[in-house]
């Protein structure tokens, strides 16, 4: 496997799981049922996106993202120091929505850092971040 494939494939992964781990910080602090059932069909889409990349880093036999403790510790720590005084749905949307929007920004960056990626990673990219966009427009009724 190609070192931008590699890169790009790590990114997605990356990508995945924090939109994961935010959203398992946020779920019990949510109050409205619907948007509860939406988070939970992003978190399954992260976990259908991520376990694609991993599964084209594991066949081209390269590296798999491994998650930061240090990391995760601080969007875990960001989230819950946000909604400590406000837990209102129109608060928790607005947080997923900059997450996603980090996300964005950052696939961004890895594909044009990355640019002799090949199809198959360029594409599963974009499916995130055509997913994230088309998440951002749905927590957006949610303000």
């Amino acid at each position: 496997m190609r070192g931008d494939d590699a890169a790009i494939y790590r990114e997605i992964q990356k990508n995945a799981e924090m939109g994961i781990k935010a959203i398992e910080t946020l779920t019990p602090k949510l109050s409205d049922d619907a948007f509860a059932l939406q988070l939970s069909r992003q978190e399954l889409k992260y976990s259908e996106l991520r376990d694609k990349a991993r599964q084209e880093m594991l066949e081209g036999r390269g590296e798999t993202y491994q998650a930061n403790g240090v990391s995760d510790l601080m969007l875990k720590g960001s989230i819950q120091a946000n909604t400590l005084l406000n837990t209102s749905t129109s608060h928790i949307a607005e947080i997923m929505i900059k997450e996603e929007n980090r996300g964005l920004t950052s696939m961004w960056k890895a594909l044009n850092h990355f640019g002799n990626a090949g199809n198959a990673s360029t594409e599963l990219a974009r499916e995130l971040m055509d997913f994230e966009e088309e998440s951002i427009e749905k927590l957006k009724k949610y303000l």
